[in-house]
């Protein structure tokens, strides 16, 4: 390899974080490559779930008429299983129903990173695709390329952007963060069935271009740290769970992934929106949990870590990704820019990079959700006992009687009071206000 074939910057990775970044820097007139492991943008990626739009709509302001989403997110569910019972809470805004739609889609990733990829070659980068970056290449400390095992197969750049992904093994070669362990990372399987429009719309109840997303908490994963999730895709549904790999290792190989996945279908409350579908893609994947305490660093000398890659998943209520990955990416971009006019790439002037992050959203409110693994982890139960609780509480309230209503609050106090402690379970219901909300 010889200097004068040097890149000006290579991004690992073509997901959402590493197009946005890439984008970005073509937009600015600076060479790119993007080197992708997958046959294509989006070939390797689990995606069943919301598509975040407001970071991708800047970019594409035509996002809604151009880009292949499924459907808007016009309904949204949130629901607690117990045994063979659920209690819901559901919402349909009329905000949520009209442009922009709360900036809330239904997509596939395959589809949307070819789409985004497209975009991303011309406005001037390229992308190349099968190409699996085994390390980075080193001078004097610092990052000045990448390699697949050979000269031959390896490049030189000024900077190197790392958007490898949930399982970033680069990362950890290069001394940026703890090895990657089965406490923080969670994995995702799903299966797509499908259905006719017509049966979607009837059974979900929801029209045109409408979609609905419903989230099941409490024993959709059977007291493992997780939850079920079903979104309406356009003639398919995504059916799925996630849940902690580490709760799933201390079942002892008891279940396999798609036995928690089949006892989620086979809820009583499930059952009836997976009936008689056709199952026409299942896959898994593997997704970041590390939390705010235990972010990698971010930059090195030629390098800078966005998306999965650098831990920005927040994974409380609100199981945002793409928006924090695209703006990571965008960040990263800009740090590039600004440190090109220098022509210095050094780790004091990548610094800026996590000034950006800081400054943002992406890790105000990772910040903001820090404790909420953490706490579920310590006090489950609030996701397998207490709902169960409440489950029987309120369908004993409200079973039609001749009891007197006095009657049935005095035996639901005492029941209680000798199931559980309630100071303790007065002291868990503040926390988790406390930390979960």
């Amino acid at each position: 390899m010889k200097q004068s074939d040097k890149i000006e910057v290579i991004v690992v990775g073509a997901g959402p974080a590493g197009l946005a970044c890439a984008y970005t820097l073509a937009k600015a007139g600076v060479e790119v490559l993007v080197l992708e492991r997958g046959e294509h943008p989006g070939a390797k990626n689990m995606f069943g779930g919301i598509f975040f739009s407001s970071i991708m709509e800047k970019f594409f302001p035509d996002f809604l008429s151009d880009a292949p989403w499924e459907r808007f997110v016009g309904k949204r569910k949130f629901a607690l299983l117990t045994g063979d019972s659920e209690m819901t809470f559901e919402m349909s805004p009329s905000t949520f129903n009209r442009p922009p739609f709360n900036h809330s889609f239904i997509a596939k990733r395959g589809q949307m990173d070819q789409w985004f990829a497209k975009k991303v070659e011309e406005a001037g980068a390229s992308i190349i695709p099968n190409y699996c970056v085994r390390d980075f290449l080193y001078e004097h400390g610092k990052v000045v390329g990448i390699t697949s095992g050979g000269d031959d197969d390896s490049f030189l750049a000024d900077c190197i952007v790392c958007a490898e992904g949930a399982n970033s093994l680069l990362t950890e070669r290069a001394g940026m963060r703890e090895k990657i362990g089965p406490d923080y990372r969670s994995i995702a399987v799903k299966e797509n069935i499908r259905f006719t429009q017509s049966v979607i719309e009837d059974r979900f109840g929801v029209t045109g271009q409408q979609g609905a997303a419903y989230e099941y908490f409490g024993s959709s994963v059977k007291g493992l740290l997780g939850n079920g999730f079903i979104y309406t895709n356009r003639d398919s549904i995504s059916v799925g769970v996630g849940f902690s790999i580490n709760d799933f290792i201390n079942l002892g190989n008891k279940k396999t992934p798609n036995d928690i996945l089949d006892e989620f279908k086979a809820h009583p409350s499930i059952a009836p929106l997976v009936r008689g579908g056709e199952t026409v893609e299942y896959m898994a994947h593997m997704i970041p949990s590390d939390g705010y305490t235990r972010l990698p660093k971010f930059y090195r000398d030629g390098l800078l870590i966005v998306g999965d890659a650098a831990g920005l998943i927040n994974a409380s209520f609100f199981h945002e990704g793409v928006n924090l990955a695209m703006a990571s990416g965008i960040a990263a971009a800009e740090t590039i820019i600004e440190a090109r006019k220098q022509k210095d790439y050094s780790s004091e002037n990548l610094s800026c990079y996590e000034d950006k992050l800081n400054a943002s959203f992406i890790l105000q409110d990772l910040k903001n959700s820090k404790n909420f693994l953490g706490f579920l982890k310590t006090h489950k139960a609030i996701i397998n006992e207490y709902p169960a609780m409440m489950n029987d509480i309120l369908v004993e309230y409200f079973t039609v009687s001749e009891k007197p209503k006095t009657m049935i609050k005095k035996e639901i106090f005492n029941r209680v009071r000798k199931t559980v402690n309630i100071p303790k379970m007065a002291g868990d219901m503040w926390g988790a206000w406390s930390n979960l909300i």
